[in-house]
């Protein structure tokens, strides 16, 4: 019972309260029933509600059963009618009681109001519900696409084109996904789209019902905005990089992204071994690591991820022993989530008109003794309205009385996230960093970035932004970089930043990203990449040596074969350490001449 109402108390919870709806369902302590079962409740409820305000109207529910508040009604002729379940109440119950008697009327209402849509199924009238609810939600602008990022962990886009999205269409973009009509006609066409920036990305219509789907359910499917998928595939972790961390993990889609490009980078995740790169994923949180937890194992990352539950990660050590092989690093931290389309709105919710009735003596005779009294004086309309609340992506709700109370709040953001950046450039053994927000200000974007590059660290250790045109290729190609004001007049770090929205169809998140690397001591050819000899050995830039000499006194008592002095596994590939030193067959992993090598090698960037 308490369910539905304490669903009706938030649906019915006054404007001047502020914030989402998730904002408010995660964030109170008083409910006793799951938060994610009121959510869940409350946001299809309002999905559907001008379908069921229109039924029950029809069906004059209200009317005949007086115990029912609009908002009641709704909740439960919901459960009822569209969902498999019905309503999560005894046989008995009084509420259940008072909506089933009237059956007949509320299941021939919702068929009427289904072939006056013009939908031939019940699939297409479900389809056309969700575009109408994702328009709503944009305000009116024309809805964004739903991303679905194929687990290459576990399936193929070929395998998920023939099987899952069989029988839609690929067009060539976005906006030929958007643009076609709602499936409300049994012919419709079902259209998707393959993304040119991302590789194994999807843009499906927002109707799409991906989560019924096996593929969704097993993992084999993950829906992930695209913007969210740029941190990772900017970091393009390669093996020789050595083991990854996400720092900020929760809920666990940049993570499992991070080991699908791992594997197809030739990682093969269902092997274990000290030797194998890892990824570290800390969350402090311990409720929001058990999600983490949970995405991991479904998505089949487990055996290379390492969760550090309620570990914070700038309480780490950077010279721990278990850090030592870490050479990549992403960072996404919380942030204002200004970025995050519709974060600060509650969803539409119509609901019925309730009964009307007259007024009777006793509540005149009421009015007439209370008008008596004092009156107080009247609140006006600025009194009333909500405060702007600052939603961060973590769900924290922040009134805002003033732009000064906006300006502590991102200034209290950045010094997180700068102290974040600065963290990560200890390591020992990093390479290359990548950082992000969903956030649309720059003073958590370009201006962390560049305090970063100014910092002490950074300068100890060459850290510097990753040029444009050395980007992994559908980020080179991104056309929305970051502000060149914002970035001082600094061409280059605005080049090598990267916004989410504003390229090919209007994404759901605002993100920005920036890459830092090492310059690295060896030679690199036009595009960047370090040049390697057949046995993957770079060359010195100062000197024009190759940075191992395959001397005697490395290779030891090597006698010669056509394989060459290096240990190599079954299908003939120099075996190498984390570093991506390799091993002599004579005994031991081969020196280089310098100490600072090792931390300077970079990465070769990856073509689709």
């Amino acid at each position: 019972m308490s369910l539905y109402h304490e669903t009706a108390a938030l649906l019915s919870a006054p404007a001047t309260h502020g914030g989402s709806l998730k904002s408010r369902v995660f964030g109170s302590k008083d409910l006793k029933s799951p938060p994610a079962q009121v959510y869940a409740l409350a946001l299809e409820s309002c999905k559907w509600s001008p379908v069921l305000k229109e039924v029950i109207e029809n069906a004059q529910l209200l009317q005949a059963e007086r115990k029912l508040t609009p908002v009641l009604a709704l909740l439960l002729v919901h459960d009822f009618l569209i969902t498999k379940r019905g309503i999560a109440l005894p046989a008995t119950h009084g509420l259940r009681a008072a909506v089933e008697r009237h059956k007949a009327r509320l299941t021939s209402g919702l068929t009427r109001a289904r072939l006056r849509r013009k939908c031939s199924t019940p699939e297409a009238f479900r389809s056309l519900v969700e575009a109408e609810a994702a328009f709503s939600a944009s305000g009116g602008r024309p809805a964004h696409p739903r991303w679905v990022r194929v687990n290459t962990l576990k399936t193929t886009v070929d395998e998920q084109l023939e099987t899952t999205f069989r029988g839609y269409e690929v067009v060539p973009t976005v906006q030929d996904v958007m643009a076609a009509p709602p499936a409300a006609a049994g012919n419709a066409k079902k259209m998707l789209c393959l993304d040119g920036n991302i590789p194994n990305l999807i843009a499906v219509p927002p109707g799409a019902e991906v989560t019924k789907s096996e593929a969704y359910q097993s993992g084999a499917l993950i829906l992930q905005d695209k913007a969210s998928c740029f941190p990772a595939y900017l970091l393009d972790p390669q093996p020789e990089d050595g083991d990854v961390v996400d720092a900020c993990a929760a809920p666990g889609n940049k993570t499992t992204h991070l080991a699908s490009i791992m594997a197809e980078r030739g990682l093969d995740p269902t092997k274990g071994g000290d030797k194998k790169p890892k990824i570290h994923a800390f969350e402090k949180d311990k409720n929001r690591a058990k999600t983490l937890e949970r995405m991991v194992k479904t998505a089949g990352s487990d055996r290379i991820t390492t969760i550090h539950q309620g570990q914070d990660f700038l309480k780490v050590d950077p010279r721990a022993a278990a850090y030592r092989r870490v050479g990549a690093l992403l960072l996404d931290p919380s942030c204002s989530g200004s970025g995050i389309v519709g974060r600060d709105d509650m969803p539409e919710l119509h609901l019925p008109e309730p009964p009307s009735s007259a007024t009777n003596d006793s509540n005149k005779k009421g009015a007439q003794k209370d008008s008596k009294k004092r009156k107080r004086p009247e609140t006006s309309a600025d009194e009333t309205k909500p405060l702007p609340v600052l939603i961060d992506d973590d769900g924290t709700t922040t009134a805002l009385g003033s732009e000064g109370d906006l300006k502590t709040r991102i200034e209290a953001l950045a010094a997180f996230q700068l102290a974040l950046l600065l963290h990560a450039f200890t390591f020992p053994a990093a390479r290359k960093i990548t950082y992000s927000t969903c956030s649309t200000y720059a003073g958590e974007n370009e201006h962390v970035v560049l305090r970063a590059l100014a910092s002490k660290a950074a300068k100890q250790r060459g850290w510097r932004i990753l040029a444009r045109e050395r980007q992994v290729g559908g980020m080179r190609e991104w056309p929305v970089r970051g502000d060149v004001d914002a970035c001082e007049g600094g061409l280059e770090v605005a080049e090598g930043c990267e916004w989410g929205g504003g390229g090919e169809g209007e994404e759901e998140e605002e993100e920005e990203e920036g890459e830092v690397e090492e310059e690295g001591p060896y030679v690199r050819d036009g595009e960047g990449r370090i040049m390697r000899d057949g046995d993957g050995i770079p060359t010195i830039k100062a000197t024009g040596k190759k940075a191992i000499e395959a001397d005697e006194e490395s290779v030891g008592d090597y006698e010669g074969d056509d394989d060459g002095p290096y240990v190599r596994d079954a299908e003939g590939r120099i075996i190498r350490d984390a570093m991506g030193m390799p091993t002599s067959k004579a005994g031991g992993t081969v020196d280089s001449q310098s100490e600072d090598d090792d931390d300077d090698d970079d990465w070769g960037g990856f073509e689709d």
